[in-house]
């Protein structure tokens, strides 16, 4: 991954944020749109687009184009700033490759651990029961 390649390729919208503040919002575009065509960079090797495609593909268009938008802050400046963060944090994420597990064994000692707390708990409940006057 290359960030400096990724960061030229990001294309960002200015929009009218929704919701309440009156005449400000009505005439300034605060909101940022950010969209990535992740088909077509170039800062990304091949194995990389297919791990991202695969772990992103439920936040991508048909088009493969990731969009993200921000109206957290009031400037349009700071919305970009949290939006292009957010998007290479997402992109690290995404290519995160998971620890493989290693297959152990329970100790011995946790296993007398566990059947003895299941034969507490056991007895525990027979103790609930109504007495048998037979």
């Amino acid at each position: 991954m290359n960030p400096e390649r990724i960061a030229k390729e990001l294309s960002f919208k200015a929009i009218r944020s929704s919701g309440a503040g009156g005449q400000h919002v009505n005439k300034v575009s605060s909101k940022v749109e950010l969209s990535f065509d992740l088909t077509k960079s170039k800062g990304l090797s091949a194995v990389e687009k297919e791990r991202l495609l695969l772990k992103l593909k439920n936040r991508l268009t048909k088009e493969s184009l990731l969009i993200l938008q921000c109206d957290e802050a009031r400037s349009q400046y700071q919305n970009k700033t949290l939006v292009t963060k957010r998007f290479f944090e997402l992109l690290k994420k995404g290519l995160q490759v998971p620890k493989k597990r290693k297959v152990t064994k329970p100790t011995k000692s946790s296993v007398e651990k566990r059947l003895k707390s299941k034969r507490k708990d056991s007895e525990k409940k027979a103790n609930r029961r109504r007495p048998n006057l037979e």
